[in-house]
């Protein structure tokens, strides 16, 4: 069974800067793509960024630079450092399993609040 469990976020002030983390068990890790998608208020789930098995990324253009996916396989752990928030950036964040949006997500998502 699949399970996902995020956490890291929190309250932050924009320009700041937060690492969140995923929890991963029950499928083969290290062979899948991984994604982090993403909440805000009101809206539909947005795809982040995802990280392939062989470490190649790719990123939303909205994004500029300021965040960077990176992979522990052998703890089965995803991560996603977050830098220069702003308060756009407000939102659950999750991990998936995956290149793309694809169903809802499995975890509880961390959320993670940039407010000055």
């Amino acid at each position: 069974q699949i399970q996902l469990m995020e956490s890291g976020g929190g309250p932050v002030q924009p320009g700041g800067s937060l690492r969140l983390s995923c929890k991963a068990s029950g499928f083969a890790f290290s062979r899948l793509p991984m994604s982090w998608i993403r909440q805000a208020p009101g809206k539909g789930l947005e795809w982040v960024d995802n990280i392939f098995s062989d470490g190649g990324r790719k990123y939303a253009d909205f994004l500029q630079g300021r965040f960077t996916i990176f992979r522990d396989d052998k703890e089965q752990n995803l991560y996603l450092q977050m830098t220069g928030l702003q308060p756009e950036d407000t939102a659950i964040n999750y991990c998936q399993v995956g290149p793309v949006v694809a169903g809802p997500p499995l975890g509880q998502g961390t959320q993670v609040t940039v407010s000055s």
